[in-house]
C-alpha cells in the first residue's frame, strides 16, 4: 500500500501518464490537473489517496455544485477523479476505486424565459393578408391559446380542431391524449387560415400546410416563429417553446391552480418532485376561462 507521499507526488505521476502513456492534449491534461487540483484543496487529507472515500468524493462534487460550477465544469471534475482513482488502483497505490460510482448532481434544465403578456399581445398582433401569414398567425394563438408542444402542433389534423366547442384534441408523450381549451382568439384565427386553407391542393388532413398543401415540418414552423419575432421587433428568439412556457407561467401567474397547469401542459413532472395528476375537462375549462388572457377577448 501506499506510504504518506504528498498529493502533489500522486498528480506529477498521474500528469505524466497522461502525456506519455494516453498522449492527451497540453490542454486536456492542464485541464485535468486544474480540476484535480481543485478537489484536493477541498478533500480533508489528500496526503493519504488510500483513506479517501466514496462519500467524500461525492461531497466534493455536491460542494461543486452549490457553489455553481457550470455542468461541463462538473462533467470534466467527475472524468478527471474517476480517471486518476483509477490510475492510483493500476499503480498499486490503492485496493479499491472510491470514485468508480460517482456521478455529478443532476443540473435542473434552465427554463427558457417566458414574455410578458404585453409582449405576446404585440407577436401575435400581425396583419393578415395572405395564406402564410393567417396560417402563421393561426399557429402562434394556437401555441400560446394551448400550451401545445411543437410536434403536437404538427401533428395536428383539421379533425382535431372543435372550433364549436372551442376545444382541440392533441396526443402527446407517451401516447396520452388529452382535450385542451382554445380561446375565442385563437378560434377566430383558425377560422380564417381554414379559409385559406381550402384553396390550397391539400395532399391529407393536416391542419397546418406548406403553400402546395403539404404538412408543415417542425423546422418550418420553428423558422416562422423566429421570422414573425424578428418582424414584430421582440426581444430574444421567439420559438414554440417559448410561447407554450409563456401559457405557463401567465396561467399559473392568474389562477395559482398548479395542478391544472400541469394537466393543461401535459406534464408527467411539472416540477421534479411532482405526480401526474388527472383532473377533469370541466375544471380545467373553468379555470382556462377565468385565466388565461386570450380566452375571454372577443366573447
Amino acid at each position: 500500500m501506499m506510504t504518506a507521499l504528498a498529493a502533489s507526488h500522486w498528480i506529477a505521476q498521474f500528469e505524466r501518464f497522461l502525456r506519455t502513456e494516453r498522449q492527451l492534449s497540453p490542454y486536456t491534461v492542464r485541464n485535468y490537473m486544474s480540476e484535480l487540483l481543485r478537489v484536493a484543496a477541498l478533500l480533508p487529507d489528500v496526503s493519504r489517496w488510500e483513506t479517501i472515500e466514496f462519500q467524500q468524493l461525492q461531497g466534493v462534487l455536491a460542494k461543486l455544485h452549490r457553489q455553481g460550477l457550470s455542468p461541463r465544469s462538473l462533467a470534466l471534475s467527475l472524468s478527471a477523479q474517476k480517471q486518476f482513482f483509477t490510475f492510483l488502483l493500476r499503480e498499486g497505490a490503492i485496493r479499491s476505486n472510491p470514485a468508480k460510482s460517482l456521478s455529478a448532481p443532476k443540473q435542473a434544465k434552465p427554463l427558457p424565459k417566458n414574455m410578458d403578456t404585453d409582449s405576446v399581445s404585440h407577436l401575435l398582433d400581425i396583419e393578415v393578408t395572405d395564406p402564410i401569414s393567417a396560417r402563421d398567425k393561426a399557429i402562434m394563438e394556437l401555441f400560446y391559446s394551448s400550451g401545445l408542444r411543437l410536434a403536437e402542433l404538427a401533428a395536428l389534423d383539421v379533425d382535431d380542431v372543435d372550433l364549436l366547442q372551442a376545444q382541440v384534441r392533441v396526443m402527446g408523450k407517451g401516447s396520452k391524449e388529452r382535450l385542451l381549451p382554445v380561446g375565442s382568439i385563437a378560434v377566430a384565427a383558425i377560422k380564417v387560415w381554414l379559409g385559406y386553407r381550402q384553396l390550397l391542393p391539400c395532399a391529407d388532413r393536416a391542419l397546418f400546410v406548406t403553400s402546395k398543401g403539404k404538412r408543415l415540418a417542425h423546422r418550418s414552423i420553428q423558422a416562422r416563429l423566429a421570422f414573425w419575432g424578428q418582424q414584430q421587433v421582440i426581444a430574444g428568439r421567439v420559438h414554440p417553446h417559448k410561447l407554450r412556457h409563456s401559457f405557463a407561467t401567465h396561467m399559473l401567474e392568474s389562477s395559482g391552480d398548479l395542478r391544472a397547469v400541469q394537466e393543461l401542459l401535459g406534464h408527467a413532472n411539472l416540477a421534479t418532485t411532482q405526480i401526474y395528476t388527472s383532473l377533469d375537462f370541466q375544471h380545467l375549462a373553468k379555470v382556462y376561462d377565468s385565466a388565461h388572457p386570450h380566452a375571454k377577448k372577443g366573447k
